[in-house]
């Protein structure tokens, strides 16, 4: 992002109203009402997050839109002549005006989810790049040679691939991170040639409807992107509409698990729950962990798959991490998103916020230690810090998914592996230490999608391969990894 749109982007707190235009569907190229599903179901408010009052009005699709759109999709996608050079040109020119609009951007982010302004120009920065390395993606899209000479009575005989698109990919995205999770569901379908129907979450549906103004703003053919609100049900019937090749889905084990089954043989990516731990070594370099232990316990509210829930601290270094890491929990400025103070704001709802609060008086209630943390205060539950933790409590047990992070100590690498092997999940774990066998052995042995040594869980780089393992789902994000998840691959054969 240029200086002069990270410091514009810095500043709209003062600027931009907290009022939103509505979020509408995308069917067909054209911006239209929702029909609902019936009388007064035809909107739904939004909320802002912090303030609990309307910020804009979601437009609900009906099933009769629902089959339009994907019929509309899939005629585009027959149609669509784009190279991959073009299809990588109009990624380009998306990331630029994505870059250019970063003051809406961020503002709808504050507004919607309730981000600070540092979560939103973080947010913002990854989609723009997430975009580009798809622009490249797509420029690179293509097969391989495949030596079928080698084989016995194949002479004269060429032997190639094809990568080609499957049709119409269906995403199915989350609140909280409403913007680069959405990019790297659509840049990616869109680099291997398909047309993408977009369901983003009910809660923050303004970042992604911003987003597909940019791609049609750029030249993406219309119908190429759509968009369609609404809940379970819109979903449900996404998963009845037979021209819909792959679904890319972010969310909980329970919905994901479902949307599987109902898939049939259809190809699925799933980005689901997880328990996310990381490791204090008793030899970690703790200057350089704890700050990185502080931003991914806490950023977005907590609310990210790999957010640290449980911190593995290695009984040597317990009591002055513990120490430490008190005072820095207490010191996080959390409240209104819109205070360029604001480290940490409200969480997507205030029911949200009543469960996080409910789980952590209940810990307290049976032994646990509260180290940071207070009141909640509407939908903003101040940064919280517990001790004393099992995993018979629900904190220790179930992903939170708020601002609460528990130490929990540990004595040997085995009971540390254990700990987190134990668990149904497996998305990421972090591992501080600087004994190069023990990084090694954790990174064979540790039962997750990515190991991250002298990093926390929430580690990420747009360009890496990111998904889990077990109930944390399966299939691969990351722009290179997905654009060959939404396309399959072709055998040619000549004989002269």
């Amino acid at each position: 992002m240029s200086a002069a749109v990270e410091a514009q982007a810095s500043n709209v707190s003062t600027h931009l109203p907290t009022q939103l235009p509505d979020a509408r569907l995308l069917i067909a190229g054209r911006w239209v009402e929702g029909e609902g599903a019936g009388e007064g179901k035809r909107r739904q408010p939004v909320l802002d997050k912090f303030r609990l009052t309307p910020c804009t009005t979601l437009h609900l699709a009906s099933r009769t839109q629902v089959a339009e759109c994907v019929a509309a999709a899939h005629a585009a996608y027959r149609a669509s002549q784009l190279t991959p050079f073009e299809r990588g040109a109009i990624l380009d020119r998306a990331a630029t005006l994505l870059e250019q609009r970063g003051d809406e951007l961020v503002r709808a982010l504050q507004v919607e989810v309730g981000f600070p302004a540092s979560d939103g120009l973080g947010e913002l920065r990854r989609c723009i790049t997430t975009f580009r390395l798809s622009a490249e993606e797509a420029r690179h899209f293509g097969g391989e040679m495949v030596p079928v000479e080698g084989a016995p009575n194949q002479a004269g005989r060429l032997g190639f691939t094809l990568r080609v698109p499957l049709g119409v990919v269906c995403a199915i995205t989350p609140f909280n991170a409403p913007l680069n999770t959405v990019a790297h569901k659509v840049a990616p379908a869109l680099a291997a040639g398909n047309a993408v129907v977009l369901k983003p979450s009910t809660n923050t549906p303004m970042a992604a409807c911003l987003m597909a103004e940019a791609l049609l703003a750029a030249g993406l053919p219309p119908g190429l992107i759509s968009i369609i609100h609404g809940g379970a049900e819109i979903a449900g019937w996404l998963l009845e509409e037979p021209l819909i090749r792959f679904y890319a889905f972010t969310g909980s084990t329970e919905v994901g698990a479902s949307i599987q089954q109902r898939a049939g043989l259809r190809r699925t990516q799933m980005e689901l729950g997880s328990i996310a731990f990381t490791l204090v070594a008793d030899d970690a370099d703790l200057e350089r962990a704890l700050p990185k232990v502080v931003a991914a316990g806490y950023r977005k509210a907590g609310q990210v798959c790999t957010s640290i829930q449980i911190l593995l601290v290695q009984r040597g270094v317990l009591e002055v991490v513990t120490e430490r890491l008190t005072a820095l929990v207490r010191a996080l400025p959390h409240g209104d998103p819109m205070d360029p103070k604001t480290v940490v704001g409200p969480v997507i709802s205030e029911n949200e916020a009543k469960r996080i609060e409910r789980w952590v008086e209940e810990a307290v209630a049976r032994g646990a230690l509260r180290l940071a943390g207070g009141p909640r205060i509407g939908a903003v539950v101040p940064p919280t810090l517990l001790a004393k933790v099992d995993d018979s409590m629900a904190v220790g047990c179930q992903e939170v998914f708020g601002p609460v992070m528990s130490i929990v100590p540990y004595d040997t690498l085995d009971e540390a592996i254990a700990r987190v092997n134990a668990t149904p999940f497996g998305l990421a774990t972090g591992f501080f230490t600087n004994r190069l066998a023990d990084a090694l052995r954790a990174a064979r042995e540790l039962e997750v999608g990515g190991v991250h040594i002298n990093e926390t869980s929430s580690s990420r780089v747009d360009v890496m391969p990111y998904g889990g393992s077990k109930q944390s789902g399966f299939g691969r994000e990351g722009p290179h990894h997905a654009v060959r998840e939404m396309s399959e691959e072709r055998m040619i054969t000549m004989l002269a």
